[in-house]
Formats: structure tokens, sequence, C-alpha cells
């Protein structure tokens, strides 16, 4: 699998859960196809990423299916939102069948490659990791991943099943990035980490981004990249099971997204980085 893959969560517009103004339809399409055309062949998205007029999934469908023989499709449950975009109570482990159910219809396939169970507290997971064994012993899941979880919670999981992905915040100078735990446990069990919003920082799941540091604009310059191409290069120098899903509706940022994965950061990169402050 490629290590530089697509988040599909702005797709719907710059806001990643506004009902406000919607994306355009053809440019997001043109975004998905772009990033295929670049070898991206994991894509990261969810049903409970919409917006007025556009859903991720359903953009997903109509650029890509039929799907590529080697894309890989992952998705998330445990969140949902009613219909006016409001946040409904985490799902219990017996309503995710039918979130399952929504992204299989949604994404026009027969089962899922990759479901990450998305956690949104420290309580124990094994009910809901439960749940989802069971949907994959019944074929609608390939593997099953989990996302925003501790290491207690990745070892009680590992006890029902195997977990082949782990998705966290982990961004160069984010608050997330000083607990190192969760991606470390993760590259000595062989299990994938993928990190979201690594490229962003407070604010980001609304869009917005605070001015870059300093130290990031030196490695760019000494490059002639972007900021967000360091950062996305920093990501992957973490770890060669570390993982990166930047994501956008805009084909010329998908396309400069993609070039980061050929920058190579050197020793003095490495060092000058680390001093980005904790934003």
């Amino acid at each position: 699998m490629n290590r530089l893959g697509y988040g599909a969560m702005r797709l719907t517009g710059s806001a990643a859960f506004s009902l406000g103004q919607p994306s355009d339809r053809q440019r997001s399409i043109q975004a998905l196809r772009t990033a295929v055309n670049l070898g991206v062949n994991h894509i990261d998205t969810a049903s409970f990423y919409f917006s007025s007029l556009r859903s991720a999934n359903e953009l997903i469908n109509r650029a890509l299916a039929p799907y590529p023989p080697d894309l890989l499709l992952a998705t998330k449950v445990g969140p949902a939102r009613d219909s006016a975009g409001q946040w409904l109570p985490p799902a219990a482990p017996a309503q995710l069948r039918g979130q399952v159910e929504e992204n299989l219809r949604q994404l026009g396939l027969d089962h899922l490659d990759l479901v990450y169970l998305r956690v949104q507290s420290r309580d124990p997971v094994i009910e809901h990791v439960q749940a989802l064994n069971e949907l994959s012993q019944a074929g609608l899941i390939r593997h099953v991943g989990l996302s925003g979880v501790t290491v207690e919670q990745v070892e009680q999981a590992l006890e029902i099943t195997p977990i082949v992905s782990v998705q966290n915040r982990f961004g160069l100078g984010s608050e997330a990035a000083k607990d190192r735990t969760v991606m470390d446990f993760c590259g000595a069990h062989g299990i994938a980490f993928v990190p979201f919003f690594a490229i962003a920082g407070k604010g980001a799941d609304r869009g917005a981004r605070p001015e870059e540091a300093e130290h990031v604009h030196e490695v760019a310059q000494r490059h002639d990249a972007s900021p967000a191409q360091v950062r996305l290069a920093w990501t992957l120098h973490q770890g060669q099971h570390v993982l990166a899903i930047p994501g956008s509706g805009n084909p010329e940022h998908v396309r400069a997204n993609a070039a980061a994965a050929a920058l190579r950061l050197t020793e003095q990169d490495l060092k000058t980085l680390n001093n980005v402050n904790v934003a």
C-alpha cells in the first residue's frame, strides 16, 4: 500500500462537519480521481462526513466506482449525526451493523476493506470490538481498526480480533505528538499507525490553521517545498508503519500532497523540526 493515502473529510466542504456551503461537486470528483491517478490506493472516509448536498461516501462512489482492485477503502463507525448534522450519542454495539450497512450502501459495496471503531472515551472497547468481529465473520468487514484509542484499548481489542491499523491524532508540533506511546506500540506489534490532522493545528476540524512555525518554513525553503509538504514528510519519517491521509477537495492540493511522499528530510532538517513548539 502507498503510505501516502487520501482523507475524504474535506470533500464535502471547507469545514469538516458543517451544513453550510457545500463543496463544488465536480471539483471534488476530480480531486478523488487525481489522487488515484497519482498512485493513491488508500482512501479514508466515513458516513458521517457530509455537509449540505454532499456526502463523502457518495462522491467516492460516483468518482471511482467500479473501484480499482488495489484500492483500499477505510471507513469509521461509532459516531453518528442526524439529518440536521447534529451529533448523536455514540453507537451502542448493537447499532454498529446498521452503520456498517449504511457505509456499504453509500459506497456501493458488498463488504468493507477496513472499518475503524472510532472511540470517544477511555471506557473498555470489548463489546464494540466483539460486534465488529461478528460482522467480520459474517463477511461484511475484511479488517478491523481502531481510532482515538489508548494502548490499553488496543490490547483489549487484540484479545478478540486482529487489529490492522490505529488512527489517532498526531502531527508535528501538536500536543498529541508529545505522547508517542500508541505509535510505538503499533510499530512493535505490526500494526499500521495512521495519524489524522497531520498537517493542521488547532481548529483543524473546522478547517482552521494557525500561523506556520518558523522552523517549518526554514526546512521548506531548503527543499523548495511547502510547509504542508514538510509536515507530511515528517509524518512519514516517523516509521515504516506510519501512513498519512491528507485530504483536500482541490486537485492542485492533492498533487502537492502526493509530491510530499518523495521529499527526503535530512538529519539537519529533523533536528530543526524537533524545535517546533507544541501548538
